[in-house]
């Protein structure tokens, strides 16, 4: 009879390595994983690229790795080879960092910046995961999904995933940060005399919501106006526009480009405007949010699209096609959402909570410690 292998010694400390590329959606959530890792006693590097800096400031991680990578366009020969020269350097930067980290996990949530570092895990045969935020799998986690331990998703569809996948997929939600889980716990803000808005994701597409949102709000009655509180995260460089238009209208509005007090602000907002990027309409179905959605229609294999299908079939959300949108169209669907009064802001509100998954960085983590502990006994 075979003996039963036994399982490899570990440190006392298991440490993660989470990968994510240099945006927002991506590296909220592996924040939010990492924070969920660390409270049960792990240890945790985050590897991204210079762009990953901005988003990394609070980000938990005892290290920081900043691996060369980049992306290309199909066709681009030029390009595609420096690309590979990139990714080739990246992934023997992370080789080397792996072989002194010695990582229990090395976690993928997908961009051009985690690629490298995946590379070099699947090389090193170290246990690996990937988290894909989007319904529509993204490009990278696309080309190392079958290749991976295990694969967790935000959304119950996950489009363009290979058939080899099928039944694999754990559905875990979108890890979501601390002060926008505890948003999960909190009623729907009570509607008295003031209507609050809330108009993120001017950074994508600025024009429709920097410059349409505000002209749309200021058609509407001024019976309506005067009842408007809007916070507005816009561009510097269209803020004067917004403000001024504002203030033609005489509605009280807050125009910045950044609000360091994201989670406060979306608690005590009656509607969201925005873009449908993976984080936010996870976001906002935690927090309970009513939400007008413009997809970004530029967005690889139109997944803002299905990310906000969920929303929009719940009953939670009015999605507008960006091509669609005018100033006049985008304040009659405004003026809609609004005169539903509480009892249907508050319906939308229950909608988008029904479709929520508050606990998905406990569910990755477990999904993590799950593929480890499977992996060590293999």
């Amino acid at each position: 009879m075979a003996r039963k292998k036994k399982p490899k010694p570990l440190s006392e400390t298991p440490l993660a390595v989470v990968a994510a590329g240099g945006t927002g959606g991506h590296m909220f959530p592996a924040e939010a994983l990492a924070r969920e890792l660390i409270a049960r006693g792990w240890q945790v590097v985050l590897a991204s690229d210079a762009r990953g800096a901005a988003y990394a400031e609070k980000f938990p991680a005892i290290e920081r790795l900043s691996l060369e990578a980049a992306t290309f366009k199909r066709g681009d020969i030029i390009g595609m080879a420096k690309a590979a020269l990139k990714i080739f350097s990246g992934t023997q930067q992370a080789r080397k960092a792996f072989k002194r980290l010695k990582p229990r996990a090395v976690i993928g949530f997908g961009g051009y910046p985690s690629y490298p570092a995946l590379m070099a895990a699947l090389s090193r045969k170290d246990v690996t995961l990937l988290h894909e935020q989007n319904s529509v799998l993204g490009r990278s986690n696309r080309q190392l999904c079958a290749r991976v331990d295990a694969v967790a998703c935000a959304f119950p569809v996950l489009k363009m995933a290979p058939a080899v996948l099928e039944g694999q997929v754990q559905v875990v939600g979108n890890p979501v940060r601390p002060d926008i889980r505890a948003l999960y716990e909190q009623p729907y803000p009570s509607i008295d005399k003031e209507i609050r808005l809330l108009i993120t994701g001017g950074s994508q597409g600025a024009k429709i919501l920097s410059e349409t949102v505000p002209q749309a709000l200021a058609l509407l009655p001024v019976s309506l106006r005067i009842h408007l509180r809007v916070e507005q995260q816009t561009r510097a460089e269209q803020m004067d526009f917004a403000r001024q238009t504002y203030a033609e209208a005489d509605i009280e509005a807050e125009v910045a480009p950044f609000f360091d007090n994201m989670a406060e602000r979306l608690g005590r907002a009656h509607i969201v405007i925005g873009r449908s990027g993976a984080s936010t309409c996870c976001e906002l179905a935690v927090a309970g949010k009513p939400s007008l959605l413009i997809p970004l229609k530029i967005a690889a294999d139109d997944h803002q699209t299905h990310n906000a299908d969920v929303l929009q079939a719940a009953g939670a959300a009015v999605v507008l096609r960006e091509d669609d949108v005018t100033v006049e169209s985008l304040s009659e669907a405004i003026r809609a959402l609004i005169e539903e009064g509480a009892v249907g802001l508050e319906k939308r509100a229950a909608a988008a909570k029904s479709v929520a998954r508050p606990d998905a960085a406990q569910q990755l983590a477990d999904l993590v410690e799950r593929t480890v502990k499977r992996k060590r006994s293999e």
